[in-house]
């Protein structure tokens, strides 16, 4: 497959939408270490600050799974402008939170406007840049998640230390007001898919959206990030408790997982325009077998040895989504890609929230906080992984729909 370079129009906007999603990535996960501060200010308990957490994505689930409704039917820059207004709202109400329903409100809103937010993000991105340069497209934008464990997450953390859990909302807050600002200018009309809507005659009947072809999507997308959070909300208690490494060293680690993320994704997008995104991610999910299964049965090792097998499994396990958004987008015609990204997202979050848990089920935590059982989920995330290459098998046994692989 030929490389074709990202023209300089098509880079502003991948930037743009980059951005966009580090402040919906960093206001996600920069309430996690804020839990200490929120457990004294609110006098939370533990499964009341698990609901602050898992609220978040159980919302943007939720609305995902609305979006099919109509998110096909606007102009794509207006339902992002909508949306994105509604998280900066949101954000900014976090940080003014009085009381713990006032904050678990805000966290909901926040979730159910970012969800859906990113689901139009891909959706503009498939529509406006070629099939051929879709995998580093995605790849740049997906480099966010690594720019906000090295730098975003950090930095609130540094922020909340110096003037409280409310400051780190207001900045993430006020940064997406900004982006709002440049996208309204910037973002131009992204309306093909109602243009040739126009010419065929109404949107496709809603039966064309659950099409054999398009629930195996689904399911990849599901089976993908099932086998990956069966493990990840633990790695941290596992690398302590079990491996022997200090909380101190955590911050270490995941900044060297963050910077791998943050290089690889766009290596892994230029493959997949190169390979073609099947061959890529069926690679990488045979690959992902060695630090599943590797990082679940080690014994407490140096510190530099924990961390290579930490990096191992964040590149893999990360780098997955780029392959699996480019296939899926190429397969979807783009008068369904709204609603069909919408419910994709919202597979992605009930997964991950069913995986942690599924795990939560079987692992069990000694009273000097080693786990038992996480080696059984290291066997459980390598036979989903190999489920998923299955569904890769048979989804390219299917015909691709009309028009979808090179729209």
């Amino acid at each position: 497959m030929a490389d074709s370079p990202i023209t300089r129009h098509e880079r502003h906007l991948l930037w743009l939408l980059a951005a966009v999603q580090f402040t919906h990535l960093v206001d996600f996960m920069i309430l996690m270490p804020l839990g200490p501060e929120l457990l004294q200010q609110f006098g939370l308990s533990a499964a009341g600050f698990g609901a602050m957490v898992s609220a978040y994505t159980l919302a943007s689930a939720a609305m995902g799974l609305l979006g099919v409704l109509w998110l096909d039917r606007w102009d794509r820059k207006h339902a992002f402008l909508l949306l994105y207004a509604g998280f900066v709202a949101a954000t900014v109400s976090c940080g003014f939170a009085a009381s713990p329903t006032w904050l678990l409100l805000s966290r909901i809103m926040a979730g159910a406007c970012a969800g859906l937010m990113s689901a139009v993000v891909m959706a503009i991105l498939a529509d406006r840049v070629p099939a051929e340069r879709r995998g580093r497209a995605i790849g740049t934008v997906m480099s966010a998640y690594g720019i906000s464990a090295v730098v975003g997450v950090p930095l609130g953390v540094s922020i909340a230390s110096r003037w409280g859990f409310r400051a780190p909302f207001w900045v993430i807050g006020a940064l997406a007001f900004v982006l709002w600002l440049l996208a309204w200018r910037m973002l131009p009309a992204v309306d093909h898919h109602l243009a040739r809507a126009r010419e065929e005659g109404p949107n496709p009947p809603a039966p064309a959206l659950w099409a054999p072809g398009h629930l195996l999507g689904w399911g990849l997308t599901f089976s993908v990030v099932f086998a990956g959070f069966l493990l990840i909300p633990y790695l941290s208690t596992f690398m302590v408790g079990n491996l022997g490494l200090r909380l101190s060293d955590l911050s270490w680690v995941y900044l060297c997982g963050g910077a791998a993320t943050l290089f690889s994704a766009r290596w892994i997008g230029h493959l997949s325009d190169r390979h073609g995104p099947p061959r890529v991610l069926g690679s990488l999910l045979v690959a992902a077998l060695g630090p599943y299964l590797l990082f679940t049965h080690i014994s407490a090792s140096p510190k530099a040895v924990v961390a290579a097998c930490f990096v191992l499994f964040m590149t893999l396990n990360s780098g997955r989504a780029i392959p699996t958004i480019a296939l899926i987008t190429a397969r979807v015609p783009p008068a369904l890609r709204g609603r069909y990204l919408s419910v994709n997202m919202a597979a992605s979050d009930g997964a991950s929230g069913l995986a942690a848990w599924t795990s939560g089920h079987f692992i069990t935590t000694t009273p000097d906080g080693a786990l038992i059982g996480f080696g059984r989920m290291g066997f459980l995330a390598a036979s989903i992984s190999l489920l998923a290459v299955c569904i890769l098998w048979v989804l390219g046994r299917n015909v691709v729909p009309q028009r979808a692989a090179h729209t």
